[in-house]
């Protein structure tokens, strides 16, 4: 991966240590080029609409304007980059919060350093950047809502259920655009449609729904 193939990153935290740590681990992994660092929500807000970075890596507990808060307005303002929650908590609150405000994963800060750059890297390629240990929390917490019990009672379509199984393998919307010879615009129609048919509010709810639901014994 040339220089000019690097992933920028936005980090917003309000703990400045962390942020050094993450700065000296995107150094060491070598595809990622750090492109601003905010200490509070509204400053992150600011450097995201003005660096459009590839990836932004946003803690949800801050001061001011919290990480959630951050993330719906910064996925209001439309930007290019994925919103990862990089956050020691590992409430169910906030992991469902987070992802159906937009969140694109959901990874704690508690990770092996090797392992948050290997699932920082699989972000940056459109995959699914989830804590291991929070699969289960989210797939307990769409179980005790109320969810169809399978594709076809949701009455999906062909294109549907085969865009929700390229979100279970945990792609993109521009690589599953790519995969399908089909424009990125099309794929999110299809997206918006078939979550509003399974009563969930975001993709990476889908990714674990159809994973969990597949796993179910017999």
């Amino acid at each position: 991966m040339t220089d000019s193939e690097r992933q920028t990153v936005l980090v917003i935290d309000d703990h400045p240590l962390f942020r050094k740590g993450v700065h000296q681990l995107l150094e060491m992994g070598g595809n990622f080029v750090l492109a601003g660092e905010a200490a509070d929500g509204a400053a992150g807000l600011d450097l995201a609409e003005r660096l459009n970075p590839d990836l932004i890596l946003l803690d949800i507990n801050m001061k001011g304007m919290n990480g959630i808060e951050t993330l719906r307005a910064i996925k209001a303002a439309d930007l290019d980059g994925r919103v990862i929650m990089l956050t020691m908590s590992d409430h169910e609150e906030d992991l469902v919060g987070a992802l159906r405000a937009g969140a694109d994963g959901y990874l704690l800060k508690d990770m092996e350093p090797e392992q948050l750059l290997a699932s920082l890297k699989a972000a940056a390629q459109g995959q699914m950047a989830l804590s291991e240990r929070l699969v289960g929390v989210l797939a307990r917490a769409l179980r005790e809502e109320n969810r169809p019990t399978d594709p076809e009672k949701a009455g999906l379509t062909d294109r549907e259920r085969e865009i929700l199984r390229l979100i279970a393998e945990g792609m993109s919307n521009k690589v599953i655009a790519r995969k399908l010879d089909i424009s990125e615009g099309t794929v999110k129609v299809h997206v918006k449609h078939l979550l509003k048919k399974l009563n969930l509010r975001s993709r990476v709810e889908a990714a674990v729904w159809i994973v969990s639901k597949s796993q179910k014994p017999a």
